[in-house]
């Protein structure tokens, strides 16, 4: 069954791959390699970690999840249409006037987004007030929340760091997309936010590091993550850039870069000869 379970679910991220491909070339603008970098967290959380419900998408007892990296939004776009909060259809009109899916989540207007993102950092820190708010109103739920590597270089994160330590919230789960590129290049050129686990670990946290392509290292560090007490857990996860996309891996030129109709055409027939080696019903 666990086997089962695990090719499931990657089978489910392959389509929020496909639906980021969508996404993106419709709207002939947005940011593809972190969101496909970061798809196969999204189909861990959303169909198998968090406790939400399609049906009551402001319960308050739900687990909320911020894409504090809000660039990155045709993964979590392409993750809450396949859970049901909205119609796929709705991906082919990302980015465009008057639609619903625009270039970042909006809590106000988008079924299943618990915040609003966009300024780098920003998202991050509500999550850690949404992990104090469930202590002090003596809640279960849980806060995750996806940090990208550019995005770790804004001081309001180390800053949202400290204050979760401080605070002990270990219902809060920090995820790491590290896949070490951002808009200029290398992270490392760039300006150097690792290694995250040490710096991590001075501040009080609890560091577990993963492949982040590994749908069971990804299950086993939720697991490993809400049996830890007094302090938060951060999930460095170690990705591809523009992973399931040949011409798209490891490339900074495609942080912020949508593929013409040639380029669109290969990246959907890689990613659905992908999907159906992994047999099965698709």
């Amino acid at each position: 069954m666990e086997n089962e379970k695990i090719l499931a679910l990657q089978k489910i991220a392959t389509e929020i791959r496909l639906g980021i491909v969508e996404a993106v070339f419709n709207a002939k603008s947005g940011h593809p390699g972190g969101a496909l970098s970061s798809a196969d967290i999204l189909a861990c959380l959303y169909f198998s970690e968090l406790n939400v419900d399609v049906n009551n998408p402001k319960d308050e007892n739900r687990d909320r999840f911020v894409m504090s990296k809000g660039h990155s939004c045709p993964g979590l776009y392409s993750a809450l249409a396949l859970k049901g909060y909205f119609p796929a259809t709705e991906l082919k009109s990302f980015r465009h006037t008057g639609a619903l899916l625009q270039g970042h989540p909006d809590m106000k207007a988008i079924s299943g987004v618990d915040m609003s993102a966009g300024s780098l950092g920003q998202g991050f820190s509500c999550a850690c007030g949404m992990a104090l708010a469930a202590k002090l109103n003596g809640k279960d739920y849980r806060t995750y929340a996806l940090v990208g590597d550019g995005e770790s270089q804004e001081g309001q994160v180390w800053e949202a760091i400290m204050f979760a330590a401080h605070y002990k919230l270990d219902n809060l789960c920090l995820i790491i997309d590290n896949n070490g590129l951002q808009i200029d290049g290398r992270v490392s050129d760039v300006m150097n936010t690792m290694p995250y686990e040490s710096k991590l670990e001075a501040f009080g946290w609890n560091v577990i590091t993963i492949d982040g392509h590994n749908i069971e290292e990804i299950l086993d560090a939720f697991k490993k993550a809400k049996r830890v007490k007094g302090k938060p857990t951060a999930i460095v996860a170690k990705t591809v850039k523009g992973k399931g996309v040949s011409f798209m891996e490891d490339q900074a030129s495609w942080h912020g870069k949508a593929p013409n109709e040639e380029q669109y055409n290969q990246a959907m027939a890689e990613l659905t000869a992908y999907k159906n080696s992994l047999g099965g019903n698709n």
